[in-house]
């Protein structure tokens, strides 16, 4: 009993382990201190249990005294350091001398009946036999699993270079179908350029040649002004009267010059018609509806499709606590059962249904902030990996928004988007899976969108959710939606 409060007050609040580099905050509260920095990182300086602020500019300082608590219970007693080897027929323990008949599971090792007197008295314990059995079970249990996934990856691997081959034969058809347009086009261009120069040129030489005939037509009577002048000239300068009377009747002045005339040059008929060639040759790359294998324009889907969801017991962690048939959960400090094959050891819970196409919207109240919702597709670990409490976003295979007090995170891969902060007690979210878009709206004090994601789904999505201890979620539902396929099949850990 004494060892078992012991551990409770050694225990992290926000790993559920013993403590790790302990550190102390102002106000008291002891957490490992990979822990309090990741929680810090997602939700902002406070302590996770009290909520009080952590000082600007202060610094984590490990706790001393705790951490040399916490060397006294993991040394233990004084034993021989490495593993113990494997008990063969005749194995004895090393400390007594006497047969190792039993295995002690808390520390590991084969043991003897007077180690469970003193060492191991208040350890877990096992006959050699039935420990083997177990584990062999285990193993082939593993194995299982193991062949299981290597026929999953050769499957996948089969999947990935059919569309990779897809893809090439796809990319060669689209560049000789570009190189093909493109290579009309230039042709098209290039015979319209000549005609365009030559008509250009046609046009020139008529004018040019109309404006020569005009040049001929002044010039000739210019001479003819000329040639009249001269003669009235030397009429003026005859001194013969009767010369002068008789040739001065005969001179006939030379006829009237007549308008100019204009010359047929337009440079906006030019440019008209090559403009009008250059428009019907622009759709030469559009022609024949759109390059091959284009897809099909998206089809309206019309309004949004709400949908009753529930929680699925068997994914919950053994923390939380379902109740109203399922439509709500509470992040409890007291476990609600032992682990089992299915359930989130991370503090998170997944629907019982799942979507694969279509359209779908649903709603979540939510008691608190700390929560995070979102969706992930069936390979979503169950085990916990470090000192996170979650995964949904920080893997590929998952998309997640967390509601923080002060601000929200989008998260997806790995990567956090920071968005201003809501209100996050009334939330939606809208799943296209025709438009690959997952938005996420607040609902309180008004609807407005919060954030979308864009990507390409192509496996079934089911909703996911983790929560703060403490917390309470609650799926809405509406009279007369509809309840999406049942549970969702497949799910590996």
């Amino acid at each position: 009993m004494a060892a078992q409060l012991l551990e409770e007050k050694l225990t992290c609040a926000i790993c559920l382990g013993l403590y790790q580099d302990p550190v102390t905050l102002p106000c008291g509260h002891n957490f490992c201190g990979a822990c309090i920095r990741d929680w810090w990182d997602r939700c902002g300086k406070a302590c996770p249990e009290c909520r009080e602020p952590f000082p600007d500019g202060a610094e984590l300082r490990r706790n001393v005294a705790l951490s040399g608590v916490l060397e006294v219970v993991h040394a233990g007693p004084a034993r021989d350091p490495g593993p113990d080897p494997g008990p063969g027929p005749a194995a004895r323990c090393p400390r007594h001398g006497r047969p190792m008949e039993l295995f002690c599971r808390t520390e590991g090792r084969c043991v003897c009946s007077v180690c469970t007197v003193h060492e191991c008295r208040l350890h877990e314990r096992a006959l050699l036999d039935a420990e083997r059995l177990k584990r062999q079970a285990q193993l082939r249990a593993s194995l299982e699993v193991t062949q299981q996934q290597a026929t999953q990856a050769e499957g996948q691997l089969l999947e990935l270079q059919k569309q990779r081959s897809q893809i090439q034969n796809s990319a060669c058809i689209l560049a000789s179908w570009v190189s093909g347009k493109f290579s009309s086009l230039l042709q098209a261009l290039e015979m319209q350029h000549t005609a365009a120069l030559r008509s250009i040129d046609v046009a020139k030489t008529r004018v040019l040649a109309q404006a020569r005939d005009e040049e001929q037509r002044l010039r000739g009577h210019l001479e003819a002004v000329a040639r009249h002048g001269c003669r009235i000239q030397e009429l003026l300068e005859q001194v013969d009267e009767q010369t002068f009377l008789q040739e001065s009747q005969l001179l006939q002045p030379p006829g009237p010059l007549g308008p100019l005339t204009p010359l047929q040059w337009d440079e906006d008929q030019q440019l008209g018609d090559l403009k009008q060639l250059l428009s019907r040759l622009c759709g030469l790359l559009l022609e024949e509806g759109g390059h091959p294998g284009a897809p099909a324009k998206p089809v309206d889907l019309g309004p949004m499709d709400y949908r009753n969801l529930t929680f699925d017991p068997i994914s919950a962690n053994r923390h939380f606590y379902l109740s109203r048939q399922d439509q709500q959960v509470k992040h409890c400090r007291q476990s609600q059962g032992p682990g089992r094959p299915g359930r989130f050891e991370l503090w998170q819970v997944q629907c019982t249904q799942s979507f694969q196409a279509g359209h779908h919207y649903w709603e979540v109240r939510a008691s608190d902030h700390s929560v995070t919702l979102g969706v992930s597709y069936p390979q979503l670990s169950r085990c916990r990996v470090g000192p996170h409490t979650d995964n949904i976003g920080r893997g590929p295979c998952s998309w997640g928004l967390c509601v923080q007090g002060d601000s929200l995170q989008a998260w997806h891969n790995g990567q956090a988007q920071r968005l201003p902060g809501v209100s996050g007690r009334l939330l939606g979210m809208d799943l296209d899976l025709a438009s690959g878009c997952l938005t996420f709206y607040s609902l309180e004090p008004q609807t407005q969108p919060l954030y979308t994601f864009h990507a390409l789904f192509n496996q079934p999505l089911t909703p996911v959710f983790w929560l703060l201890e403490g917390r309470t979620l609650t799926l809405c539902h509406q009279p007369g939606a509809v309840f999406p396929p049942g549970p969702q099949e497949g799910v590996l850990s």
